[in-house]
């Protein structure tokens, strides 16, 4: 019996981590230091390599990624979202960024000129990078990012978002020299970055409803329109997010033991 009692407080430990186990929340210049160490290094649509002349590669790419940020926060407003894993009452550490999502101007990123699919239109945001901490996050954690940058950019009266996916076939592009002359400037890269990590999936993207709207073999150009509807939707989304979160914060300690008790006194005894 107490195997099926330890089993049943983990089964409802993982439900309410799965529920809810990260707050989103929009990036904050003071906040940089939290994200995980490639989103901090990471310069791939910040810097385009062409103007470091023969130089391949940066003193401090952390230092130029912040400026980026500063300079589109001053400039435009908000560009970024955040996921941190929710405070455990067993620890006064900062909670840990497990999830993050950047989007800015087509002007403010200088690798968007160099995708074969480009330009960006003039009515949309470029969203450029995400990424999620592997096995901290809940699966359904992209899925919210996205949903609160529609959010957000729909309360700005943004009229559509678009981004440059990446196909499975890119994952072939290893060498620029060998590969087509209209992507070769989209695989120069700066110190750690890559396609794989710093371009997003393409068909992530259409799950989450974009539509292509340049084809291209490895590297198509997608579109979400956002419309009012869409906003709706994803503001009821970030709101049941908020109830559920401020639900298991206000979860007094030892309720997951009362529940795994209540379940055990459910099961018929043998």
């Amino acid at each position: 019996m107490r195997a099926i009692r330890l089993a049943s407080e983990r089964q409802y430990r993982t439900e309410a981590r799965r529920l809810v186990s990260a707050r989103i929340t929009a990036l904050r210049l003071e906040a940089f230091e939290q994200l995980p160490k490639h989103a901090r290094r990471c310069v791939f649509w910040e810097v385009d390599p062409a103007t470091l002349g023969k130089d391949d590669h940066l003193a401090d790419p952390e230092f130029e990624k912040e400026a980026w940020l500063s300079m589109v926060m001053l400039e435009w407003g908000s560009c970024g979202q955040v996921a941190t894993a929710l405070p455990d009452d067993r620890g006064h550490s900062e909670p840990p960024c497990v999830g993050y999502v950047l989007y800015a101007p087509p002007r403010a990123v200088p690798r968007a000129h160099r995708f074969p699919t480009a330009p960006v239109s003039a009515d949309a945001v470029l969203l450029t990078s995400m990424g999620v901490e592997r096995g901290q996050a809940p699966d359904d954690l992209p899925h919210s990012l996205i949903a609160r940058v529609i959010d957000e950019l729909v309360r700005r009266g943004v009229r559509a978002l678009e981004a440059f996916g990446r196909t499975p076939a890119a994952a072939g592009l290893q060498d620029p020299a060998t590969a087509d002359t209209d992507v070769r400037p989209v695989l120069e890269a700066l110190g750690d970055c890559s396609v794989e990590h710093c371009v997003i999936d393409a068909d992530f993207l259409t799950d989450e409803g974009f539509v292509v709207v340049a084809p291209h073999k490895y590297f198509p150009r997608l579109r979400l329109e956002l419309d009012k509807g869409l906003g709706w939707k994803a503001e009821v989304e970030a709101a049941l997010e908020r109830l559920l979160e401020n639900a298991q914060l206000q979860q007094p300690v030892g309720a997951a033991s009362t529940a795994a008790n209540t379940l055990q006194s459910r099961e018929p005894q043998g």
